[in-house]
């Protein structure tokens, strides 16, 4: 499997929240947060992990959704994702397999390598109401592989507008390794879930980790 030193992952955070703050967007992002393995101080880190809150957008460019259905096969450019980035960054437009243009594809390629082994999750939702959304679904469904680790550090907050602020205290905590956090399962404990249902979760979710590797993917609309 392959890993990263923790520097290294705090550099590719650091380097994620860089491209967020300067560059246009497929879609406008409201929280860039890291949880999981490089929020507890583990070095090296098996998988960064990312979580990306985008907001969805409105309206239609159909010139842009003409041009690109012609250029590169794919719906939705000007309604789904942005047509200005997608006119500026056309190596990053990615379609979902039905042609549709997918932004949380769109992200990956624009904010990661093809192959470092860090999981992007995107959703409209901020983190923290989708760690509640996900595990209040994971409970229903009694599955629990794709709960939303809770332990989580903010590392930039936008205003919808393409602007917004880093946390560089967050990230000089998370370089010091002096943020605090509990295990796994006394963390979905304390979201309600009683001690040997969290215990049975966090062992889903970790062997679920274990069988990942490499880059990863997931877009979420809650």
């Amino acid at each position: 499997m392959t890993t990263l030193d923790r520097d290294a992952a705090l550099d590719r955070a650091e380097a994620i929240v860089e491209t967020v703050a300067t560059e246009i967007m497929p879609v406008p992002v409201r929280e860039v947060w890291v949880y999981g393995d490089v929020a507890l101080g583990m070095d090296p880190v098996d998988r960064l992990n990312v979580y990306v809150t985008k907001d969805l957008l409105f309206g239609r460019d159909e010139a842009a959704a003409e041009r690109f259905r012609e250029t590169h096969g794919v719906e939705g450019v000007g309604q789904t994702v942005r047509a200005e980035w997608a006119q500026q960054y056309p190596e990053y437009v990615r379609a979902n397999q039905s042609g549709h243009v997918a932004p949380e594809q769109c992200l990956a390629a624009h904010l990661l390598e093809p192959d470092e082994p860090v999981h992007l999750e995107v959703c409209n939702a901020s983190f923290e109401d989708n760690v509640t959304q996900r595990l209040e679904g994971a409970r229903a469904r009694g599955n629990y592989e794709q709960l939303l680790d809770p332990r989580g550090v903010c590392l930039w907050l936008g205003d919808g507008e393409d602007s917004g602020r880093r946390s560089d205290d967050a990230v000089e905590k998370l370089r010091d390794g002096s943020l605090a956090f509990p295990t796994l399962a006394d963390a979905l404990s304390m979201l309600g879930m009683d001690d040997d249902e969290a215990r049975e979760a966090a062992d889903a979710v970790e062997a679920y980790r274990d069988r990942q590797d490499g880059r990863s993917v997931r877009g979420d609309v809650v």
